[in-house]
C-alpha cells in the first residue's frame, strides 16, 4: 500500500468514477519505494486526451504535448501531467518516435518505458502494476532497461544520459547488460541537442553518486566532452598524483558541494594538465599555467553545450584561479570578496578544499587542509558582517550631498570609504563620517 496526496488520488478517482483505468506511474513511484518525497507527479490513463478534458472540463488542463496524449492539468498552481496508455513506432532520428498509438493496457504502456524503475504503476483501487521486476530492482538499488538495453537506447540516445543521470542521482549500479550497452552505443549521444545534454550531464554532476558513474563511464561522458578524454589513464609526474588524472577529477567532483556551478568545476578544472605537463623541461612551469590553460578549454566546451552564462562564467573564473594562493589577512580577505563578490570566493575555498582532498594524502596536504578551513572562517565572517561595496556602507550619497560633496568627487569618497573598511574602520555612521573629514 502507497500513500498518494490527496489530489493525485482524487484526480485518479475521477478517472476511474469516469470508466478509465487510471494511475501514477514512473518518478514518483520510483521515489515513494526509496522513502524519497517525489517532485512531481506523471499519472497515465486509459482516457484519450479528448476524454481527459471532458473529465476535467472547468479545470486548468494545458495541451503541453497533445499529438502524444499528454496533457497537464493545473491544480493549486502544481501541474500533474496525464497521458494515454500509448505505444511507439520507429525512432529514425533515434530520439522521438515516428508514430504514437493509444492503447488501453498499462501493461503494454510500461513496456515503452526505458527503466524498470520508472516501469512501475500504482492505483489506489488497482494496486500496484510492475511486470519488469521495478520494485525489487528499486530496492536493491540496481538500474536496469525494460526489454534489451540496446534497443531502448537505439530507440532514444537521450536514455544513455538518463542512465548516467539517474544511478547518479539515486546511487544505483547499473546492471551488467545494461552497462555494457552504454559503453557499446555511446555515439548514440551525438545527436542530442546540445541544450538537452548539457541539462542531463548537469543532473548527473549533482547527484550523491557521481564519482562511481564517472569512474565506469568516461568513455560515455566523454563523447559529449572529448576534452576529457586526455585525462583518463593519464598520471601526472607530480607527487601531487598517486592516482591517474581521471580518478582525481571524479573524487575532487564527489568531494564539493553539490551546486552546479561548483560541480562542473571540478569536472573541467584540470583539462589542460596533460597537454601542460608534456614537455618535460618546461614541467614546473606549465604546472603553474595548467588553470588558465584549463580555463579557456571549459569555457569552449560550455559554449559548445550552450549552458547559461552565469554557470560558465563563474566556473572558468574558478578554474582559472584553482591553485591561486589565497590570503589569510582579514583586510586582505576583505579586499579579495570586494573584487571578486560575495559568492566566489567563498566557492573558491570550496573548490580548493575538494581539489586538495582527491590529491596525494600528506602532513603537508594535511596542514593546507587546515589552513584552507581557517581561511574560509574568516572570509564567511567578511562577506557575512563587513560591507562589499559602497551600497553596504552605513552613510550614502545623500549624505555627502548634504555636507557640500558633488559629482564625481562622491562616488570617489564612497570608495575611500569603503577601501577603509578594509583597514579596520567600523562601518558605522558617525565613524565613517569622522574619517571622511579626514581624507
Amino acid at each position: 500500500m502507497m500513500t498518494l496526496p490527496d489530489t493525485v488520488v482524487s484526480i485518479l478517482a475521477k478517472l476511474e468514477s469516469a470508466g478509465f483505468a487510471a494511475y501514477a506511474v514512473g518518478g514518483a513511484i520510483r521515489d515513494l519505494i526509496r522513502g524519497v518525497p517525489p517532485h512531481d507527479w506523471d499519472l497515465t490513463t486509459a482516457a484519450t486526451p479528448e476524454q481527459v478534458l471532458e473529465v476535467f472540463k472547468g479545470e486548468t488542463i494545458v495541451p503541453t504535448g497533445l499529438k502524444h496524449g499528454t496533457l497537464t492539468l493545473v491544480i493549486d498552481h502544481i501541474p500533474y501531467e496525464i497521458t494515454t496508455f500509448r505505444g511507439e513506432v520507429g525512432y529514425s532520428d533515434h530520439r522521438r518516435p515516428d508514430e504514437v498509438h493509444f492503447l488501453d493496457s498499462i501493461e503494454a504502456d510500461l513496456a515503452r518505458r526505458d527503466f524498470t524503475a520508472g516501469a512501475i504503476a500504482y492505483s489506489p483501487t488497482r494496486g500496484l502494476c510492475d511486470p519488469y521486476g521495478g520494485v525489487q530492482d528499486v530496492r536493491k538499488g540496481i538500474l536496469r532497461a525494460v526489454g534489451d538495453p540496446m534497443t531502448r537506447f537505439e530507440e532514444d540516445g537521450l536514455r544513455i544520459l538518463r542512465a548516467l543521470r539517474f544511478a547518479s542521482a539515486c546511487g544505483f549500479t547499473i546492471e551488467e547488460r545494461t552497462a555494457r550497452a552504454l559503453h557499446e552505443g555511446k555515439q548514440l549521444i551525438e545527436p542530442i541537442a546540445v541544450e538537452r545534454i548539457y541539462s542531463e550531464l548537469t543532473r548527473m554532476l549533482c547527484g550523491s553518486g557521481v564519482e562511481q558513474v564517472l569512474l565506469d563511464f568516461g568513455d560515455v561522458i566523454a563523447v559529449a566532452i572529448p576534452e576529457l578524454a586526455p585525462l583518463f589513464g593519464y598520471l601526472p609526474p607530480h607527487p601531487d598524483y598517486d592516482r591517474d588524472l581521471w580518478a582525481h577529477t571524479a573524487a575532487s567532483v564527489a568531494s564539493v558541494y553539490s551546486e552546479p556551478v561548483l560541480r562542473w568545476t571540478m569536472l573541467l578544472h584540470d583539462l589542460a594538465l596533460p597537454s601542460c605537463l608534456s614537455v618535460p623541461e618546461c614541467r614546473s612551469e606549465s604546472y603553474t599555467l595548467h588553470p588558465q590553460m584549463s580555463a579557456l578549454l571549459a569555457e569552449n566546451v560550455f559554449t559548445r553545450l550552450k549552458s547559461d552564462r552565469a554557470t560558465m562564467e563563474a566556473a572558468t573564473q574558478l578554474i582559472a584561479r584553482h591553485e591561486t594562493v589565497l590570503p589569510t589577512d582579514r583586510g586582505e580577505l576583505h579586499r579579495l570578496a570586494i573584487r571578486l563578490g560575495k559568492q566566489l570566493p567563498i566557492w573558491l575555498l570550496l573548490v580548493q578544499r575538494a581539489d586538495l582532498k582527491a590529491k596525494t594524502q600528506t602532513r603537508e596536504r594535511s596542514l593546507q587542509m587546515r589552513e584552507n578551513i581557517s581561511i574560509l572562517a574568516r572570509l564567511t565572517y567578511v562577506v557575512d558582517f563587513l560591507p562589499l561595496s559602497v551600497r553596504d556602507l552605513a552613510v550614502g550619497g545623500k549624505d555627502l550631498l548634504e555636507l557640500g560633496y558633488r559629482g564625481k568627487e562622491i562616488g570617489e569618497s564612497l570608495e575611500r570609504l569603503l577601501m577603509a573598511t578594509t583597514e579596520g574602520l567600523p562601518n558605522t555612521r558617525e565613524d565613517l563620517l569622522a574619517h571622511l573629514a579626514t581624507l
